[in-house]
């Protein structure tokens, strides 16, 4: 991988272990081991944002997570993510989501966090699987409710590369900011009777109740998934730069596992579905089923 990439990696990497202390271009151009100038242009060349907006924006972000765990107050969470002053965290916040941080906390609507992706994972996926070291995967059955799903639609796509490359990656941020009944976004494979004409296969959204009726993000559509069974595939935790073949071995496993012995078959009518890769747990992939016969 190249130097250049990693060496912004570590910068984000940093960025994101001292959020709440002061961070100088000249301690990441310590941890990159480039000179102050070079460090920052090869920041900007690889996030499209400088060090000072990539940070801005990046505490922000975690300014509204804690605002909408709840039982913070703006003031509280301003001083501890460095701002200077409450007046010029509520601007800063305004300017950034359209609405002020009070107001995020009471209501919860939908605003779009800013993901720090790493570099480096852009890199990775160009890069040649090597699967030589089989993993274990973890199986068990679980049962979701009726819920709705608030989604985002593609164009072509079938999975999460060329999804990003049609509808942008910032989506998941607005996903993260809204309340989800599993705790988290999901990614999902629509089956035909779930999507439209000349959209994708593959979207992103968040599950919630079925009697939701709050703020629908501009741009997004809500479909109705029945309850269901489904098994739960996990992997063992991985290292992040590892994460294509945690991807791999875990749906290669379920290619190949047969539900008939736990007396199931596949429920090729409800959509599968795909939880965020997190080294620490593991990757982890749903797949609906249904009882034989």
């Amino acid at each position: 991988m190249k130097e250049q990439v990693m060496a912004v990696q570590k910068m984000q990497e940093y960025i994101e272990s001292h959020l709440e202390e002061e961070i100088t271009l000249a301690d990441l151009a310590g941890e990159s081991l480039f000179s102050p100038w070079h460090s920052y242009r090869l920041f900007r060349q690889y996030t499209n944002q400088t060090p000072a907006e990539y940070i801005r924006r990046l505490r922000l972000s975690k300014s509204a997570m804690r605002l909408k765990e709840g039982n913070c107050r703006v003031i509280d969470v301003a001083g501890e993510l460095g701002f200077g002053s409450v007046d010029g965290y509520q601007r800063a916040f305004l300017k950034e989501f359209g609405c002020n941080p009070g107001e995020y906390a009471r209501t919860k609507i939908p605003i779009p966090l800013f993901i720090p992706y790493g570099v480096k994972f852009k890199e990775l996926k160009k890069e040649k699987i090597d699967m030589s070291e089989v993993q274990s995967v973890f199986v068990q059955l679980m049962r979701k409710p009726e819920r709705k799903v608030i989604l985002k639609r593609g164009v072509k796509a079938d999975h999460y590369w060329t999804y990003c490359e049609e509808v942008g990656c910032d989506v998941w941020g607005i996903l993260t900011s809204m309340d989800s009944l599993c705790g988290e976004p999901v990614c999902l494979w629509l089956t035909g009777r779930y999507k439209k004409p000349g959209t994708s296969t593959y979207v992103q959204g968040v599950e919630a109740a079925v009697d939701y009726d709050g703020a629908i993000p501009e741009g997004f559509d809500v479909i109705t998934l029945p309850e269901a069974e489904y098994l739960v595939f996990q992997g063992e935790p991985f290292r992040e730069e590892d994460y294509v073949e945690a991807i791999t071995a875990v749906q290669q496993a379920m290619d190949k596992y047969d539900p008939s012995v736990i007396g199931y078959e596949w429920d090729d009518e409800n959509p599968r579905i795909q939880l965020e890769p997190r080294g620490e747990r593991g990757y982890i992939e749903l797949r609906a089923v249904k009882k034989k016969g």
